[in-house]
């Protein structure tokens, strides 16, 4: 199937493809079915894309590549939603919020989209803890002149 999207050019998924957020996405609640894909030319950064409404994109990175020691338990009732029988079935994201200024690029650890890779289910888990921020800089040090970031080639599970 194809899906043409506003930003990014037409896309070719199967159903196999598709993940489905049974409850939708905060702020999307009425949106169920998306596709992942990398953004182009750039392998830290991925689309979360409806394709109920083309409109709807979001920018994703997994949240390791910005914090190595990013940790979390996935609460039981989410494993049963899920249908995860093993941790290598899980996929973690974290929302972006772009800027037109590179520095205040942010993304949300606080609440993690959490994806069942074999079953193509997923869900948002809004973590109950402070140990985490909703906009946790992705670079850090742009506005002292140096270059090091927090973003590395890192990992996704």
């Amino acid at each position: 199937m194809e899906l043409v999207t506003k930003y990014h050019g037409v896309r070719e998924y199967s159903d196999d493809d598709v993940i489905v957020f049974k409850k939708g996405l905060p702020g999307f609640t009425e949106l169920k079915k998306f596709i992942i894909f990398p953004l182009e030319s750039n392998e830290v950064f991925s689309i979360l894309y409806s394709i109920e409404n083309i409109e709807v994109g979001l920018v994703m990175v997994s949240p390791y590549t910005v914090n190595r020691d990013y940790e979390f338990k996935i609460p039981d009732a989410f494993v049963l939603e899920l249908e995860i029988d093993k941790p290598e079935e899980v996929l973690v994201l974290t929302t972006v919020t772009l800027s037109s200024s590179i520095e205040n690029m942010t993304t949300n650890l606080k609440a993690p989209i959490i994806i069942n890779i074999k079953e193509k289910l997923g869900q948002q888990l809004i973590l109950d803890n402070d140990k985490y921020k909703i906009k946790e800089p992705l670079f850090n040090d742009i506005s002292e002149g140096k270059s090091s970031t927090n973003i590395s080639s890192g990992h996704i599970l």
